[in-house]
């Protein structure tokens, strides 16, 4: 009986351990209102390749919905393609003209886009 408890004991152990943390996708509610600095829209387009992949923070307006997650993104000279993630929630309805900053991830390849983990209505 002994060892019948000590295996489920090590059985469990790792899953009770587990359990619960999942505090890592927790966003941060810091409100900084500093200065950011901001990725070039053309430079990072022109330079980017396949395997092109680096976070950024970019400023400008979603001028256009291809699809529930998916929005052409223009900062005034450039435009490329960004896919929201799926947990991001916004308490404002946006348009053509609302300006936003994006905290993302850049993926070169044939249709460039960027990963968008945050947004900041400014």
């Amino acid at each position: 009986m002994k060892k019948i408890i000590a295996v489920a004991a090590l059985i469990l152990a790792p899953s009770i351990a587990l359990a619960g943390g999942d505090n890592h996708h927790t966003q941060n509610n810091v409100q900084y209102t500093g200065p950011v600095e901001l990725t070039d829209l053309t430079n990072l387009i022109t330079d980017s390749s396949m395997f092109t992949e680096q976070k950024v923070v970019v400023e400008g307006k979603l001028i256009r919905q291809i699809n529930h997650d998916t929005f052409i993104f223009s900062d005034g000279q450039s435009e490329v393609q960004i896919e929201l993630d799926d947990d991001i929630i916004l308490n404002q309805a946006l348009d053509a003209n609302t300006p936003v900053r994006l905290f993302g991830e850049f993926e070169g390849g044939n249709t460039p886009e960027i990963e968008v983990d945050r947004i900041q209505v400014l």
